[in-house]
């Protein structure tokens, strides 16, 4: 199962534990939003290409 985390703001430890924790054992991707340009074409294909994504404030 691939997962995607998608980061509107940078992360903290919590938000990074979690991340570890549901990422555990599958192959994980990331993106991250709090750039000056996001590639929102990129996102899209990320989303589709996972099977599951999650959005972390």
């Amino acid at each position: 199962m691939k997962i995607l985390n998608v980061y509107r703001s940078e992360p903290d430890d919590t938000t990074k534990k979690l991340v570890e924790i549901v990422s555990r054992d599958r192959d994980a991707d990331a993106f991250d939003l709090n750039v000056d340009s996001p590639d929102y074409d990129a996102l899209v294909d990320k989303i589709f290409v996972a099977d599951q994504t999650i959005c972390w404030w």
